[in-house]
């Protein structure tokens, strides 16, 4: 193996090398430092996570019989607004940027994000979002009941005639949100092109940087549009403005272009940290390099760049004219092109790879299964016929909740159980998170799989009530079961993360024998993460290479050569590289 050797270079800071702080108390405060603040948002988020769970199985409850029996109709419009709303302003967008909060500083040899108070602050308006929506129950009328998308007319109807409603609420804190969002693309955008380490081009920073880095930018193209929407909306609804009113010669329909222009590439912001996840776990645990790196990373910026000419897709049956059908068609199928390379190279890096099967690559390998059905089924709905055919039905809500949870959360899981030595020092119980794993690969496909017959069928999405059809009561209580075994999926999850949290085993800085920046430190990272900033020599991924990642230096040189005596598996020492 070669070693070069290049000088590093220190650089001075007002605060001391420190070792990282045990007090559990710091998490309940206001912490300038990236990996609390990333911890403070995964662990919110998944408390609204149980909060929204909660939510769908009571609408899965309602649904198993045809008939509106177990809830009131309003409650259950309310509750499945909440329930959508929850999951993707509460869940995963927080918990994406918690996740992205706590490892890009860190994989790009930085001791911090660019601005630590704007992180802070981003954060805690998280916690006033979920007061908002959380007390919308308690208002007059209730929460909103227009849905997650709030299309007008129906979300500028006030039956109870209150200046603070349920509606009104609900965009007060989506615009919150969005302004959290910006703050926070603001920074990681500043961090990534400002504060590499020294010899991190580009192309040597991680997958999940550069896909950190492109959903970044489609929040600060495309939040405008949503936020502007919404502050019409609320005019709309609070002064009597007519910008979407059609009884006084409002467009309605402008509304959804508003709407769809940010939250379809909203769904590449969801998406693209769940693709760099991917692209981190699949070489560690196959031992090989990432096939196609470059490419797989100028993917993730033609994503980006294309998420922004798809959006009229969703609107097939809202008037459009057929020159946009077809226009808006082919586009969205070209969005398949940058992510089937990415799939092809995941299944290139594991193809004939020493796999490790633990619970991390268990839930990428289930999570880039169920996407790859979601993404078969996305290309039916992007062709105009099949879309005109299924729209409004359970097709579509099936397609989405594969890509939103068969595909994020799985993913999402499988970058806790990858990162959580790194984050907490300690090892999680293997045997709980592969019941855990089950469970939730169960629960998906028992729940969200039968949608697409339903859908096929006819059946009508947003409804609490349908037509007593054997087949429609068939399905919709495969899916109920499927629902509540989801909710089940989460226990083993808790126990496991608590348990392991305060008395698990003690974790070694890189327990996985890992490549990247992060696993050169101690686990937990100290306060500033590294006491001298690395000099990166090489592409990461560099399995089964003689090429070191960062140059030898004295803070670190003994994470450069991974102890192969530790190792329990019988696998090739050979296959193993410098850490």
């Amino acid at each position: 193996m070669t070693h070069t050797q290049i000088d590093t270079i220190s650089i001075a800071s007002e605060i001391p090398y420190q070792e990282p702080p045990n007090d559990w108390k710091r998490y309940f405060s206001f912490s300038t430092d990236h990996k609390v603040i990333g911890i403070q948002y995964l662990v919110t988020s998944f408390m609204f996570f149980l909060v929204g769970g909660i939510f769908a199985m009571v609408i899965r409850g309602e649904l198993m019989t045809p008939e509106s029996d177990l809830i009131d109709r309003t409650v259950y419009n309310g509750m499945f607004t909440m329930h959508g709303t929850i999951m993707l302003f509460l869940w995963t967008f927080p918990s994406l940027v918690g996740l992205a909060n706590y490892l890009v500083p860190i994989m790009i040899g930085a001791k911090d994000m660019a601005f630590p108070r704007l992180n802070a602050v981003a954060f805690w308006m998280v916690p006033v979002v979920g007061v908002l929506l959380m007390g919308s129950f308690l208002v007059p009328g209730g929460p909103a009941q227009a849905g997650w998308w709030a299309y007008p007319p129906v979300s500028i109807q006030n039956p109870t005639g209150n200046l603070i409603n349920g509606q009104v609420l609900w965009l007060l804190a989506v615009a919150i949100s969005g302004v959290s969002s910006i703050m926070g693309a603001v920074n990681f955008v500043t961090t990534i092109v400002k504060m590499r380490a020294p010899g991190m081009g580009f192309f040597r920073m991680p997958i999940f940087v550069w896909a950190v880095f492109s959903a970044q930018i489609i929040q600060l193209f495309g939040l405008p549009a949503l936020t502007a929407g919404a502050v019409m909306l609320l005019l709309d609804l609070t002064v009597g403005t007519s910008f979407f009113n059609p009884a006084q010669g409002g467009n309605p329909v402008l509304f959804q272009h508003y709407f769809w222009f940010y939250s379809h590439p909203a769904v590449y912001v969801i998406i693209l940290p769940i693709f760099g996840i991917f692209s981190e776990i699949f070489p560690v645990y196959s031992r090989k390099p990432l096939f196609g790196y470059k490419v797989v990373a100028l993917s993730s910026m033609a994503i980006a760049l294309v998420s922004g000419i798809v959006w009229v897709h969703h609107m097939y049956v809202s008037g459009t004219p057929g020159w946009m059908r077809m226009l808006f068609m082919l586009t969205t199928m070209f969005v398949s092109v940058p992510t089937g390379i990415k799939v092809f190279a995941w299944v290139g890096t594991i193809w004939g790879g020493k796999l490790r099967l633990n619970t991390a690559m268990m839930f990428a390998l289930g999570g880039l299964v169920m996407f790859v059905f979601a993404g078969i089924t996305g290309i039916m709905l992007s062709s105009v016929p099949v879309d005109v055919h299924v729209n409004n039905t359970y097709f579509v809500v099936g397609h989405f909740h594969y890509v939103l949870y068969g595909t994020v959360t799985m993913g999402m899981y499988a970058a806790i159980y990858h990162w959580f030595p790194k984050m907490t020092g300690r090892m999680y119980m293997e045997g709980w998170g592969q019941l855990h794993f089950w469970l939730a690969f169960i629960g998906t496909n028992l729940n969200f799989l039968p949608m697409h017959p339903l859908g096929l069928q006819g059946m009508l999405r947003r409804v609490s009530s349908y037509a007593p059809f054997p087949e429609y009561i068939f399905w919709n209580n495969i899916a109920s079961l499927g629902g509540f075994l989801l909710g089940v999926s989460t226990l083993p999850f808790i126990i496991n993360m608590i348990a392991s949290w305060m008395q698990g085993e003690k974790a070694p800085d890189n327990p996985w024998r890992a490549i990247g920046l992060e696993w050169l430190i101690s686990s937990p990272p100290p306060v500033e993460n590294f006491e001298e900033i690395p000099v990166v020599l090489s592409e990461p991924y560099g399995y089964g290479k003689s090429e070191p990642l960062v140059a030898p230096s004295h803070s670190h040189s003994h994470t450069l050569t991974l102890d192969l005596s530790t190792e329990t598996e019988t696998q090739d020492a050979e296959s193993f590289v410098d850490g």
